[in-house]
Parts: C-alpha cells; sequence; structure tokens
C-alpha cells in the first residue's frame, strides 16, 4: 500500500508515502463519517420537502445503516482476498455515484435507494481501512500515532457534519448535503489510485465460501433491521427477527467450522482481546451515538435552535476531539498503555452523559451542555484509539482486513442499537407526559434526559466490562518496548500475528 520505496537497492518505504497513504485512508473515511451525520440535522427539511411520515423518514437513515452494516465482514474478508486497494476504490467509485443520485433525487423511493447503494460503497471503503493501516505502520510506536490520526478524523468528522448537514441546508437546501461528496470523492478516487500501491490478496481460492458469505451478510442485515426498526415493529416482532438473525449466525458458525475454505476463521475469536474490545465499543458506540442524534434533536426541539445554530453548537466537539487526538492519544496510550487511556476515557464519557441528564428544561446551552460536550469529547478523544489499538492487535496479518470489518460491523451495530433504544425512550417518555396533560416542550425534555440517564448506564457498563475483560494479563519489563502500545501478552500482528506465552 505504499506509492514508493526508498534509495535505490532498498525496499524499504520512504516514511512520507506512508503518511500520504495514511491521508487518503483518512479521506475516504471522512466522506462516509460525514454522510452518517449530517443527515441528521437535514431530517425536518427532507420530510417536509419529499412529503415522508415520521415513520418512514427513519428509513432515510435505515436503507444505509443495513447494506453498511450487513456487508463490512463480508467485504472485508474479500479485501484480504481480492486486494484491500482494489476493495477501497471500488467503495469511493460506488459511494460517490450512489451519494449523486441521493443529491439530485425528487421522490421518496429514488432517495432510500439511492441511500442503500451509499451504504453498499460505504461498507467496500470502510471494511479494509483498518487493515491497510496496520499494513502501513507494523511498528507500533507509529501505528499508535497513525491510529491516533485515523480515529481524529473519524470522531471530529462526525460532529463537523452536524454543522456541515445545519449550515448546507440553512444555506441552501438539503440536496447539497449529499452533493459535497462529489468532490470529496472524486479528490480521494484520484489520490488512491496514484499513491496506493496495489496489494495482492490471497486469491479467492484461500477463502471463498459462498453459502458462508449468503448466512453472514443474511444475519448481520437481519440484525440491523431488527434494530433500527424495533420503535414501530413492538417488542414480539424484533424478538422473531433477532431469533431468525440468531439462527442465520448459528448456521454460519456451523459452516465455517466445517467448510475447507471457510470466509471466516473462527480462530479470529480465540482472541480475549480482539473479542473484548469489540464488545467494549458496542455499548460505548450506543451511547455516544445516541447523544449526537438526540442531542441535535434536544438543541432543536427544546432550545429552540435552528439548523446552522445547532450545527455550530456541536462545533467545540470536532476541534476538542482532534487537538486531544493529535497532541496527546498516541502518547498517553504510549506512556499509560491503552487500558488505563480506555477505562479514563469511559469514565470521562459516563461523567459527560450523566450531566446532561440533569440538564433543565430551561437551561442554557454554555452551563448545560457544553460542559457536558467538552467532556464527552476528552473521553472519545481518549477512548476510541486505545479500543482500536486494543482491537486491531488480536489480529494476525492476513486475518487484518476481516478484523477491520468485524471492528466496523459493531460500531454499526453499536450505533444502531443506541439509536433504537435511546429514541424509543425518548419518544415513550414523552409520550406518556403529554396524555398527561405536560406541555409539549417539557415532555420532549423530560424524554431527551431520560435517554441521556440510559445512555449514561450504557456507558458505565463499557468501563466495567473492560475493566474485567482487558485488565492486562501481567506487566511488561520495559514500558520502551516496541510492543508497549499493544495489550501486555500480545505482540504487534504483523511482527508474529500469536499471542506470547
Amino acid at each position: 500500500m505504499l506509492s514508493r520505496t526508498g534509495p535505490a537497492g532498498s525496499s524499504a518505504p520512504r516514511t512520507y508515502s506512508r503518511w500520504a497513504s495514511l491521508v487518503v485512508l483518512c479521506a475516504g473515511t471522512l466522506m462516509t463519517v460525514l454522510d452518517g451525520n449530517i443527515v441528521t440535522v437535514a431530517m425536518p427539511a427532507v420530510q417536509s420537502d419529499l412529503g415522508f411520515s415520521a415513520a418512514s423518514l427513519a428509513w432515510v437513515v435505515n436503507a444505509y445503516l443495513i447494506p453498511f452494516g450487513g456487508l463490512l465482514l463480508l467485504v472485508g474478508r474479500l479485501g484480504d482476498l481480492l486486494g484491500r486497494k482494489r476493495m477501497f476504490t471500488a467503495g469511493l467509485v460506488v459511494f460517490t455515484a450512489a451519494s449523486v443520485l441521493c443529491g439530485i433525487a425528487d421522490g421518496q423511493g429514488t432517495l432510500i435507494a439511492a441511500r442503500a447503494l451509499q451504504g453498499v460503497g460505504g461498507a467496500m471503503t470502510s471494511a479494509v481501512v483498518l487493515g491497510m493501516l496496520v499494513a502501513l505502520f507494523p511498528e507500533p510506536r507509529e501505528q499508535g500515532r497513525a491510529i491516533a490520526v485515523f480515529s481524529a478524523v473519524g470522531a471530529a468528522g462526525g460532529a463537523l457534519g452536524t454543522f456541515l448537514g445545519g449550515a448546507l441546508t440553512q444555506a441552501l437546501d438539503w440536496h447539497w448535503i449529499f452533493l459535497i461528496n462529489l468532490p470529496i470523492g472524486v479528490l480521494a478516487l484520484v489520490a488512491a489510485l496514484r499513491i496506493l500501491t496495489p496489494d495482492k490478496g490471497a486469491g479467492l481460492d484461500a477463502g471463498a465460501d459462498y453459502p458462508g458469505a449468503v448466512l453472514v451478510t443474511g444475519a448481520l442485515m437481519l440484525t440491523v433491521y431488527a434494530i433500527v426498526g424495533a420503535g414501530q415493529r413492538g417488542l414480539g416482532g424484533t424478538l422473531a427477527l433477532g431469533a431468525l438473525a440468531l439462527a442465520l449466525f448459528t448456521g454460519f458458525t456451523v459452516r465455517q467450522a466445517r467448510a475447507a475454505r471457510p470466509l471466516l476463521r473462527l480462530r479470529l475469536f480465540r482472541s480475549r482481546t480482539l473479542t473484548s474490545a469489540n464488545a467494549v465499543q458496542i455499548l460505548m458506540i450506543a451511547g455516544m451515538y445516541g447523544f449526537q442524534y438526540i442531542g441535535a434533536l434536544y438543541l432543536q426541539r427544546v432550545f429552540g435552535f435552528s439548523e446552522l445554530l445547532t450545527g455550530t453548537a456541536f462545533l467545540p466537539a470536532p476541534v476538542a476531539i482532534g487537538a486531544l487526538m493529535l497532541t496527546l492519544s498516541a502518547r498517553t496510550v504510549a506512556r499509560f498503555g491503552p487500558y488505563r487511556v480506555l477505562l479514563g476515557g469511559l469514565a470521562l464519557i459516563t461523567a459527560g452523559l450523566a450531566l446532561l441528564g440533569r440538564a433543565p428544561t430551561e437551561g442554557a446551552y454554555i452551563t448545560d451542555v457544553l460542559p457536558a460536550l467538552l467532556l464527552l469529547s476528552a473521553g472519545f478523544a481518549a477512548a476510541m484509539p486505545a479500543v482500536t489499538g486494543l482491537a486491531m492487535s488480536g489480529a494476525r496479518a492476513e486475518d487484518a482486513g476481516l478484523a477491520s470489518g468485524l471492528f466496523n460491523t459493531t460500531q454499526v451495530v453499536g450505533g444502531s442499537l443506541g439509536l433504537a433504544v435511546l429514541t424509543t425512550v425518548a419518544a415513550s417518555r414523552t409520550g406518556r407526559l403529554t396524555a398527561a396533560g405536560e406541555h409539549v416542550v417539557a415532555a420532549t425534555a423530560d424524554g431527551y434526559r431520560l435517554a441521556f440517564t440510559v445512555a449514561t448506564a450504557v456507558a458505565a457498563a463499557a468501563l466495567i466490562l473492560a475493566a474485567a475483560l482487558l485488565r492486562p494479563r501481567r506487566a511488561l519489563s520495559d514500558p520502551a518496548n516496541v510492543n508497549s502500545l499493544l495489550p501486555n501478552g500480545y505482540t504487534s500482528p504483523l511482527n508474529s500475528g500469536r499471542k506470547l506465552s
């Protein structure tokens, strides 16, 4: 994945070419992350323009999440088999073309279909990025810095999307929240073709398990569909879909254990670190993604902020996240280890959500929202690079694309789960209070406070889980050891690909 090599006779890559490759990967990631959040603030405008009902409007988000979450694991493995650069660039093409279709959509069906195609492209692009990153930076300290940069772009880009969504919707119209992806996508594609060197995948014969691919993709799509539609479907229907998804996952697991060329090597889950880090991420993202969505609605419906003012109110988040991740994150992880940094970050996230759960109806942004926003930003800036490094450290080199797809899959599942649960909790509380005669604004505020309280409990559960399952097994004798960024007892996946004794 390097564009150049060192001096004649040397196969060592030049440092600047690796960092240039990182910029390309970050640009592709930024586009998909922006799209995931930029839609939030524009939803009322989309509903008004295209005539969506309150229930059908959710499909503007769901149509993207279902193929995105369902395909991540499959395309991550296909990236290992066919070449990660090939998968990344193809994803850029699909995502950019779909964004244009979204931007020119003049009907509900067209927009939803284009959003689904965006989800396919987003999965293709996102699933292989972390695998490419750890191959570019096998040395743990540089890998830690690269992960910090990548995480900063992703986290800050999410918050920046809220601002851009408000600014573009108010200054132009909602179509431009999608059309902005065209110049970003074209530039990223040109840069990727020039800078990223093709990598030779293992070939389809190394893992072309087509029945397994159908089972896992169907199971993941059904899981995301069950989660995102839980509020409209009810408990019975959601449990039935969940049971069907579980049956598909069971069939997939049996298939992988017996297949001669499995799509997913089950040994991947033998890594306590990889499995536990993904479980912690599900809970962490559930709380944070729910906050981003509900926080935007809270500012608009309780404080009466416009789209632009709502986006502006979120601007301190990307500034704080970017600054902390780029200046402190890698050094902090190198000094204290990812375990301690992750716990500290989760504690800050829990505290920030708890503050929002106590915000008064007649509160003020400066005193009741901004302090919580800064706590959440600092916590996420610490926790995200730490949990990313832990998750990727448990994978072998040949499974890096699959591990990357798995990590992104748990992000989508966590975000979908948080969004479904927290919005349902908020709507249920608001509906009961409104029916009892309480003022709409006060009832809405109370519903959002309850949602933030539930998010606090979810973040606290992530903290407890991380403390219990990711505790280092033994201390490293030398904190400057080349594997000091990884959990104790593990070495870099590109160094040996196995757990130390």
